[in-house]
């Protein structure tokens, strides 16, 4: 794949981010900050009154202006990041097309990058977590994160490896037993994180953990779409035809 290619695949992905997340920030907005207000409100009931700091940014801008500029931004910045790995990606992850080799990777990716951690460290809304160990927190769901990817990188390996030998479905049961194993063991050894208060709402949790997972799924499947599609125009344009003694693209 030459330089120029790259390129447009690039700022294409960052134009699929943007996309996708817009989708995310209609996500987040109506089924995610219900569930951010209600626990702020049970922090600050549960709060003392020297506890109560000076909101330096209102609720209201931080639920709207904040959270779109958060989304949006980290949108782009991952939709470019994905564009550059499915330069790397097409054509060495099987016969597949690139609007198929797009939601492939985004599939992976979601499951790797965000689910195996979310599963191990699930996200929680304010009032949930001890201050003091914020940094310990954030080492060990970044750690999980790493080794969620380096595995999913190497039972693809082991996969294409076994391929000649065992033929592609047992060499890709063989890699996603062998993903599942050393993930299993991850769980088994990193330390378990349990700081929910008793008295939080186990409703406002829950939902807030599924709106969590929505938004990124909402995310990584809108720009597996939105990417693929933009791919596929690029890399497999539609050939030319005359009509009328004019040449015209053919439509999409």
């Amino acid at each position: 794949m030459n330089s120029a290619t790259v390129r447009n695949l690039l700022v294409r992905g960052m134009l699929a981010g943007l996309t996708a997340g817009v989708l995310a920030l209609v996500v987040a907005y109506f089924l995610g900050e219900p569930y951010v207000d209600k626990a702020i409100g049970f922090e600050e009931a549960h709060a003392s009154g020297h506890e109560h700091e000076v909101e330096l940014v209102s609720r209201s801008l931080q639920s709207t202006a904040g959270l779109a500029t958060g989304v949006l931004i980290y949108g782009i910045a991952f939709g470019g990041i994905a564009a550059l790995a499915y330069c790397f990606a097409h054509g060495r992850v099987g016969h597949f097309g690139a609007r198929a080799t797009a939601l492939l990777l985004s599939g992976c990716a979601l499951l790797a990058v965000y689910v195996v951690p979310f599963l191990k460290y699930p996200a929680n809304p304010p009032a949930v977590g001890n201050g003091d160990t914020i940094g310990k927190r954030t080492t060990l769901y970044l750690l999980m994160a790493l080794l969620s990817v380096l595995i999913a990188v190497a039972a693809t390996l082991l996969g294409k490896r076994l391929a000649p030998k065992l033929g592609t479905w047992y060499a890709t049961v063989t890699a996603v037993a062998a993903f599942a194993l050393a993930i299993g063991l991850a769980y088994a050894f990193l330390p378990v994180i349990n700081e929910v208060p008793a008295d939080f709402p186990a409703t406002v949790l829950w939902r807030f953990r599924v709106s969590a997972l929505a938004i990124q799924i909402t995310l990584w499947g809108g720009f597996g779409l939105v990417f693929g599609e933009l791919a596929e125009r690029l890399l497999n344009p539609k050939p030319a035809t005359v009509t009328a003694g004019r040449t015209v693209a053919a439509p999409h």
